[in-house]
């Protein structure tokens, strides 16, 4: 055995199949990153199909820029707009992306409030995507909304889904 291992030639099939090997590990084993909004997706549909409904309130709509989030200045959270009204499209100097893809990177929140079993919660839910199904225009602050929510997590809620609406 030897012998063998000392000629290199015997030597570049082994390494071959140890490199191989590592590859196949290696590919087997890395975490894939997710698409947020398929990740949203799936939330939304989990929460239609095992929520419970409980009245809730819209507090805002608001345009929020994921680049301040992966490290831009705080003061660029947000661009809050008036309910009932298309909010400006603004592009951020730290997006990632440059020029008019900067406005298609900005994430719109509806900020809302609901209460079960005497606690209350107040959270917003990314709709974006859904703007079809939200009609901005009739979306006014403190309009009363019908709010699905897990009743194991009772954190976890919306107001909007692909194919059912909170909003009244």
């Amino acid at each position: 055995m030897n012998e063998f291992l000392r000629d290199w030639r015997n030597l570049v099939p082994l390494v071959g199949l140890a490199v191989l090997a590592g590859a196949g590990v290696f590919f087997a084993f890395r975490t894939r990153d997710e698409d947020i909004d398929e990740i949203e997706r799936r939330r939304r549909a989990y929460l239609n199909r095992v929520g419970r409904i409980v009245e809730g309130h819209i507090l805002e709509f608001a345009e929020h820029d994921p680049a301040a989030f992966n490290g831009g200045p705080r003061s660029s959270v947000s661009a809050k707009a008036p309910l009932g009204s298309e909010p400006a499209r603004t592009g951020s100097f730290f997006s990632r992306r440059g020029g008019n893809d900067a406005v298609s990177a900005t994430r719109k929140l509806l900020h809302y409030t609901y209460a079960i079993s005497g606690v209350s919660y107040e959270t917003a839910q990314d709709v974006t995507g859904l703007e079809e199904r939200l009609h901005l225009v009739r979306v006014a602050a403190g309009q009363v909304a019908s709010v699905k929510y897990d009743p194991s997590n009772p954190s976890n809620s919306i107001l909007l889904a692909d194919d059912w609406s909170g909003l009244h």
